[in-house]
Parts: C-alpha cells; structure tokens; sequence
C-alpha cells in the first residue's frame, strides 16, 4: 500500500489478500455481499435516529419557552449546513479508509454528541452553543454517506446496482420512522416533565450507538480485501468508468477526477435543481393546503407532507428497478422519464381548482413525492458510477455539497421569498421551470455517460 494510503493510519483501505479457492469465491462473494449491505443499509438507517433531532422536540422547546422559533431554525440550519459540506469533505477520507471501521465511528461519534447535549445542561443552554453542537453533529453525520457508496460501488456491479442502492436508499426512510417512534416513547416513558426534551435526544443516542456496533461486526470494506475478485471480474459486467492507479495527493486527486470532471460538475449543477424541487414542494406542502385549499385543516396538511415522503420509499425502489432493467444501467435515461413526470405532476398541482377534493392533491403530492426521490437517489449514483472507484465517494460528495448547501436553501428562503412577495403563482411557476432546467441538464449528462458506456464496452 503507497503512503497515501497508510497516511491514515488504522483507519487506513485494507490491503487485497491472497485470492481464495475458486470454488469458494461464489458462496463467501454471496454471503459477504449481503453482511456488507445489510451493514450499511441498518448503519445509515442508524443515522437518521440522530440526525437533527431538535426538528422533533421544537414543539416543546417553543412552548416552554427555551427557545424561540427563530432559534430553532438557526439549529436546526447548523446540522443541515454541516452535514453538506461534510459529505464532501469527509468523503475524501472515506474513499482511503476502511467503511468498516469509518462508518460505524462516525456514527459512535454522532451519537456521543447528542448523549453530551442531553446531560451536559451547559452545551443546550443558550442558541449559539447548542448550534456549534449541532454543526458538530453534522460534520460526523457526514461519515455515513461515503462510506456507502464505497461498499455499493465496490460489492455491485454497474447492472445490479441501481436496484440496491435504491433498496439502500430506504434506509433513510427507515431511520426517520424509528427515530419519530423511538423519540415519541422516550419522551412518554422517561421525561421528569411537559418541558423535558432530552430523552428525545438520549434514548436514540443509545440506540445508534448499538447500530454502530452492529455495522462494525456485518460491514466488509472490499471484496479483494477478502481474497475475492473484484465484482467486475466475478460478474464480468464492466465498470462505465476505469479505477485510476496513480498515487498522486488528493488534492490532485480532487481536481482531476471531481473538480474539473464534466460529467461529475454537471451532476453537481443537476442535484441544485432536483433538490430545490424535492424540498421546494415539500417544505411548503401543509402551508399550501391549510392556506389555499378550500376547507383543509392543519392536520390534513401534515398528512400532505408524510403521504409525500412515503410516496418516496416507493418511487426510489421503483427509479432504481428501471434504471436497471429498462434502460440497462443508463441512469439518466430514468432521471429523464422521472423528471418529466415531476414536472408534469407540479403544473397539475399547481393548476388545479382549489375548490377540488383533498384527495385529488394527496394523489398529486403522492405522485411528485414518488416521482422526485428516485432522481434525488440517481444523483449519488451516478456519481459513483461515472467515476473512478477510488473517487467514487468524493465525486457523490460533492453533487450532495451542492444540493444541501444551494439546493435545500433555494428551496426554503428562495421559495418562500417568492411567496411572501409575488404569491404562489409565481413560486409555483418558478418550480415547474427548475423542472424542465433539471430536465435539460440531465439530458445532457446523459449523452456523457451513453458516451462512456459505449467506450467501456468498446475497450472490453
């Protein structure tokens, strides 16, 4: 191993072992393949128990007074900020280090973080201190991404792999119900009290803190690390793009294959569009109902909200299926088809008679909520596809950076601000233009990557 990659330390890629018997190469490659997935999907899914959990306990902060929803926003906003410009920068350690150990770490971490903010009274007490421990929180919270990606693109080959990581996907969907679960029966079995908050953030603590052993024990770095081929040779299904050898920094690294890669930069500029659209529509969904649909209570706009991220589970798993099998690994092609359908979705949306049954916009909101998170999903997969596997983590960090750090925020204060002051109308047209950009750009990429696939396949 060069020096960069003992530059880490115990954290540090294991070596390739000597290769096994092949005749045991099929049965450890199946049962290896299913340890490691299983690994990240409980891990990542892990996670989402420890996230941003002051978005569960604002209520109760505000009620009693401890905060303000101005406050609230400002921490909330800090694990939010973090987490994307963790994501990138901690995937150029991830892609030298050993998922093994990298993701359940961070995770451990995280979970430290939140068991000190519920016991140490002093790090909660004012908006600033609680804020820096929530950006904390998020910088380790970006140590569960990368590593993911590292063991999908290193355990899956390019035709198999738009169906896991859709099935991989999920996790965060998982996490999110059992955080909302796990949160809501602490908070009844162990608060001293109405205005007690903590045991929302302590009890997952200590359940994360399970997850991470539990991934140490099932999550395997790489096959070769284990004395198997690499999954290209095992299925004979080539890579789009070639693993670079060179033993160059990784800053050099960086600007190579990432910064001034056009396929990857184009994917970074797509994730703004998509993830203003994901959270453009989703973040004003109970607004819109309560406020503009005739007859609609504040529950049944919350229920918008949570039929919309369900509709999500199902859409991802379904993007990932066609990508596979309908477009045979083109992954833009099925961005493309899915886009549209947003697109179209949104103007009905938008369009429709206000005095029409709530039921016709839980449909609408269902199929864009459905619609959307399959192209969300597709970003980090073709990150990780269209790059080299050593750089894999950092090319899917670096489309998040920009979906969480311009995307999420167009969707939030840009978006709102064309509410308050134009109407929604105008924010609603605005949306279904990012549609047709987000569109456009993902027709684009994928002439890239039709390009490469058809060049990998030449060379083989």
């Amino acid at each position: 191993m060069s020096s960069k990659g003992r530059s880490l330390g115990f954290l540090s890629a294991p070596p390739a072992a000597p290769p096994v018997a092949a005749e045991l190469v099929p049965t450890m490659y199946r049962n290896w393949r299913i340890s490691a997935f299983m690994g990240i999907f409980i891990g990542y899914a892990g996670f989402y128990l420890i996230r941003n959990n002051v978005s569960l306990v604002s209520a109760i902060l505000k009620e009693h007074d401890i905060m303000n929803a101005a406050g609230i926003g400002v921490v909330a906003n800090a694990v939010l900020f973090a987490y994307g410009l963790s994501k990138f920068f901690m995937a150029m350690l991830s892609d030298r280090a050993n998922a093994r150990y990298f993701m359940p770490i961070g995770l451990a971490l995280s979970a430290v973080m939140n068991l000190l903010i519920a016991h140490v009274p002093v790090l909660s007490a004012s908006i600033g201190v609680f804020a820096v421990m929530m950006f904390i929180n998020g910088w380790f919270q970006g140590m569960g991404w990368p590593p993911s990606g590292r063991v999908l693109v290193h355990w899956f080959s390019t035709s198999e792999r738009g169906w896991m990581t859709s099935i991989w996907n999920c996790a965060h969907n998982v996490g999110g119900a059992g955080v909302g679960l796990l949160s809501a029966w602490a908070l009844e079995h162990f608060a001293t009290d109405a205005a007690d908050w903590r045991p929302a953030f302590s009890v997952p603590a200590i359940a994360a803190l399970g997850v991470a052993v539990l991934a140490f024990f099932l999550i395997r770095d790489r096959p070769e690390a284990l004395g198997l081929p690499t999954i290209e040779e095992f299925h004979d299904d080539p890579a789009k793009v070639e693993t670079t050898g060179e033993e160059t920094g990784w800053l050099d690294m960086l600007f190579k294959h990432v910064l001034t890669n056009r396929v990857v930069v184009l994917l970074a500029v797509t994730n703004v569009f998509i993830y203003t659209l994901r959270y453009g529509v989703l973040s004003w969904i109970p607004v819109y109902l309560t406020e503009q649909i005739h007859g609609v209570n504040v529950k049944e706009g919350i229920l918008g909200f949570a039929i919309y991220e369900g509709a999500g589970i199902i859409g991802t798993l379904l993007c990932g299926w066609v990508s596979d099998k309908v477009f045979k690994g083109w992954r833009s092609g099925a961005g493309i088809l899915f886009l549209t359908g947003v697109g179209i979705a949104l103007l009905a949306y938008w369009l429709m008679p206000h005095s029409a049954p709530i039921g016709v916009f839980y449909l609408l909101i269902a199929i864009i909520g459905g619609l959307i998170y399959g192209p969300v999903m597709l970003i980090g997969l073709q990150a990780i596809d269209l790059s080299p596997k050593n750089v894999a983590g950092t090319a899917a960090g670096f489309t998040g950076l920009f979906g969480y750090l311009l995307g999420a925020s167009l969707a939030s204060s840009g978006v709102g601000y064309l509410i308050e002051f134009f109407g929604w109308n105008v924010a609603y047209g605005f949306l279904v233009a990012v549609a047709v950009v987000a569109v456009v750009l993902m027709f684009v990429v994928g002439k890239d990557e039709r390009r490469l696939m058809v060049e990998h396949q030449t060379r083989d």
